[in-house]
């Protein structure tokens, strides 16, 4: 009687997800293989199913000879959800507690890792305008999706979501009105250039490339909740190195550093908002 191959227990699904992520790796050098498995399979399977497709191994030649088809695949593999202030209350702790504090810097660097279609570097440039610091900023906003740093460098959204931005605006402390900071044209809401200036939009991959800038603050926020134990390490280590002494962090408010190899580096300043400051 033959026994069971080594990897019996293994789905066909998982065996094709496998070869699909290497042959990403091999092409284009994105590394998903220390992304959350779960997540990365539904999203892998949204892809196919997108194409209607029967198996997820027919991707593999579309990757190939298909040099476009890349930024499909990023759009799908990273998480491109975001609104102006998201999160309000966290903003609000921004404004309240770190701004205060980065106001002693002459110059100020923020990174802003995993920065989707630009919200937030949007939100943080109206942040800091209104606290009369945007001029002495450098906001580095960065992720891994080129497709999603066009739509952030162009800073045009649906007016669609102009309540959902104003509402937040409010909440997060805004001390003007929100109507300040776009032009509305058509069913479209265009930011204004003059918030731009100090915002630099690049690709960067936080599963394979190095420290981005030296920070004062690092913001990186639903970004680490798909990565595995071993990459958010990575993560949080390259945000650590980045960091200036005394500097601030600024997670997901359902991401933690608890249990990390960052964990002694940093003391809790606010622990619903998740903001953290790197200790001295």
């Amino acid at each position: 009687m033959k026994s069971a191959p080594l990897n019996a227990h293994r789905s066909i699904d998982d065996i094709e997800i496998e070869l699909f992520i290497a042959a990403v790796h091999q092409k284009y050098e994105y590394d998903f293989s220390r992304y959350a498995k779960a997540s990365l399979k539904r999203r892998i399977l949204s892809l196919t199913e997108a194409h209607k497709l029967a198996h997820i191994s027919e991707l593999i030649p579309l990757l190939l000879y298909d040099d476009d088809f890349i930024s499909e695949i990023l759009g799908y593999l990273s998480v491109q959800v975001s609104e102006m202030f998201r999160d309000p209350h966290v903003f609000k702790k921004l404004r309240e507690i770190i701004v205060p504090m980065l106001a002693t810097y002459p110059q100020i660097n923020i990174w802003l890792a995993g920065c989707a279609n630009g919200e937030e570097a949007y939100s943080l440039a109206i942040l800091l305008k209104e606290e009369k610091l945007l001029e002495r900023s450098n906001i580095y906003a960065t992720d891994i999706s080129h497709k999603a740093l066009d739509i952030a460098r162009e800073g045009i959204y649906s007016a669609d979501n102009l309540e959902c931005f104003e509402r937040n605006y409010q909440l997060a402390g805004g001390s003007g009105a929100f109507s300040d900071y776009y032009v509305s044209k058509y069913n479209y809401i265009h930011l204004h250039p003059e918030l731009k200036k100090n915002i630099f939009f690049t690709d960067h991959n936080l599963a394979c490339d190095g420290v981005f800038c030296e920070a004062n603050l690092v913001m990186c926020r639903n970004v680490m909740i798909y990565f595995d134990k071993e990459l958010k390490n990575r993560c949080l280590s390259l945000f650590t190195d980045s960091l200036v002494p005394g500097g601030y962090l600024c997670i997901g408010t359902k991401e933690d550093i608890s249990f990390t190899t960052a964990e002694s580096h940093y003391k809790a300043l606010t622990q619903h908002e998740r903001l953290f400051q790197k200790r001295f």
